[in-house]
């Protein structure tokens, strides 16, 4: 493996519908053995599904202001704020805002990450999600 330095600005987000796109930096692609990184943009009003993950997940706000529930609890939070979630907890981010954009910066502890849908039980590497 060889050091990468990766220039989101140059990647092409990648479309998960509903006003939610996905950069993924950090991958197997570049070599990676023990975590994925990534960031996603989120429309005004935009949110993703109420999901969980088999491995721990740390999240950091950098620009807007989100609306997350953890395991049915709604938190308000804001620039350089950072989640922390176990494994197998249910969650999802919201853009609290109507007006402008929100992006955070997600790490999963693990290159075998999953995300499984609560509603469906759908569930599929995250990985997989980020190949073109």
């Amino acid at each position: 493996m060889k050091p990468a330095i990766i220039r989101p600005s140059q990647l092409t987000p990648r479309e998960r519908g509903n006003g939610v796109r996905t950069i993924p930096l950090v991958t197997r692609a570049h070599g990676a053995t023990t975590f994925l990184n990534g960031i996603t943009i989120f429309d005004p009003g935009a949110a993703v599904s109420l999901h969980c993950h088999n491995c721990e997940e740390s999240v950091v706000i950098l620009e807007g202001h989100a609306i997350v529930e953890v395991d049915g609890t709604e938190f308000e939070v804001g620039p350089q704020e950072t989640t922390f979630l176990p494994p197998n907890v249910p969650h999802r981010f919201r853009n609290a805002s109507n007006i402008e954009s929100m992006r955070i910066l997600w790490t999963y502890a693990s290159v075998d990450a999953n995300r499984t849908l609560i509603a469906t039980g759908d569930t599929r590497r995250i990985d997989d999600e980020h190949r073109t």
